[in-house]
């Protein structure tokens, strides 16, 4: 049963967003008592405000996208109804609330930032509503929950990936770490490094130390001061753009050399213009990259945004769009309008060529996607390597 709306989600923003085009219906039926001219709704809860604005930001901005070029659906308008999570735990509870209670949304997309889609996780399960994150990493988003799932990697391969990096690639075999110890995301994300470095080194006293921070801080000369005394080759440092710039740059400015490294939430235009000169070098695995199209739809997805915005998208953005069409080919297969349905054939992707390349959703509701790696080079991210899934 649906739970009764609080009145808490009187404060979450909500914005209907018609849509536009000219691509063909899809000639899929849809069950009987549907209305050809119906309109279906998608929900959309991300942080449109708040400290992790612009990861919300540019996630929209690929669904918004996909929306305009993809607006129908076997013979179905999408609405999409974007409500601002606020970046906060209780207010992403409250948004996912309001799209199921009083938009009678189809179906939900959402959100950046692992520790707000595992706040909404038991409301959409409880709704059944089929749901789809973009870039939300951690394991437990969908782990029981059986109408959750994602087009990105989960941390436990990209703690891996980054662990991998820092012993082969800068010849690391002593690691300290700095965690955002507020964010699902962060915490995740540092035990699956820590487990794959001690296991590449192996030596268990590969990891030299660990501070801890919280979201929002903006002075860590504390913890920087008692990782500087460490004998560290690398400082792996997964967090917010915003305290990850300040940390490094205030790192350099202690005069710690070491190289650091994070995750894909560095990957933020905020990352560069807070960092500056400081995190130039910064390495991070992310989810695409643009200058190798991996599938004909990532042909399609660059050339729209291009056309639209005249830059260069960031990873997260063909989440984005991606999590929106991969909604569409699931109601498209399912010919119906039943969530339960819908979420039968979301379950079943296998192959879907999405922008950031192909989806196949695994028991979990995981996808099974390469990462990559890139670095700040000249002030811009620049692509380096892909590291496929480990077989």
């Amino acid at each position: 049963m649906k739970k009764i709306l609080s009145l808490l989600m009187l404060g979450v923003m909500v914005i209907s967003v018609g849509c536009a085009g000219t691509k063909p219906e899809d000639s899929n039926p849809i069950d009987e008592g549907a209305d050809a001219g119906k309109v279906i709704k998608i929900g959309v809860f991300e942080p449109m405000t708040g400290a992790n604005a612009a990861g919300g930001e540019m996630e929209v901005e690929g669904i918004r996208l996909a929306n305009e070029l993809y607006p129908e659906v076997n013979g179905m308008k999408v609405e999409l109804v974007i409500a601002d999570n606020k970046s906060d735990k209780v207010e992403a509870a409250n948004a996912a609330t309001m799209l199921i209670e009083k938009e009678n949304v189809t179906a939900i997309i959402g959100s950046w930032g692992s520790s707000l889609s595992i706040a909404a996780g038991p409301i959409i399960l409880d709704a059944q509503i089929p749901t789809v994150g973009a870039s939300c990493t951690n394991p437990l988003v969908t782990i029981g929950n059986d109408y959750y799932q994602r087009v990105c990697f989960i941390d436990s391969f990209q703690g891996t990936v980054m662990a991998k990096y820092a012993f082969e690639s800068l010849d690391a075999k002593k690691a300290a770490i700095i965690q955002e110890i507020s964010s699902d995301y962060s915490v995740g994300l540092v035990k699956y490094f820590n487990d794959a470095f001690i296991a590449l080194t192996n030596d268990e006293n590969a990891i030299v130390g660990t501070a801890n921070y919280s979201t929002g801080d903006q002075d860590f000369s504390a913890q920087l001061s008692n990782i500087k005394k460490l004998d560290a080759d690398v400082i792996f440092a997964p967090g917010n753009y915003t305290e990850s710039a300040l940390l490094i740059k205030q790192a350099r400015e202690l005069g710690i050399t070491t190289p650091i490294i994070g995750g894909d939430t560095w990957e933020a235009p905020e990352f560069l213009e807070i960092g500056g000169e400081a995190v130039e070098g910064a390495a991070f695995s992310t989810f695409f990259t643009s200058d190798v199209p991996i599938t004909k739809e990532s042909e399609v997805f660059l050339n729209a945004y291009r056309e639209k915005y005249d830059k260069e998208p960031a990873s997260v953005t063909a989440l984005g769009y991606d999590a929106y069409i991969v909604i569409l080919d699931a109601i498209k297969r399912s010919g119906s309008t039943d969530p339960v349905k819908i979420q039968e054939a979301l379950a079943q992707t296998v192959d879907f060529e999405g922008a950031a390349g192909m989806i196949s959703l695994d028991i979990n509701g995981d996808a099974i996607k390469s990462a990559v790696i890139k670095k700040v080079e000249n002030g811009v991210f620049k692509y380096m390597a892909t590291v496929d899934p480990i077989k």
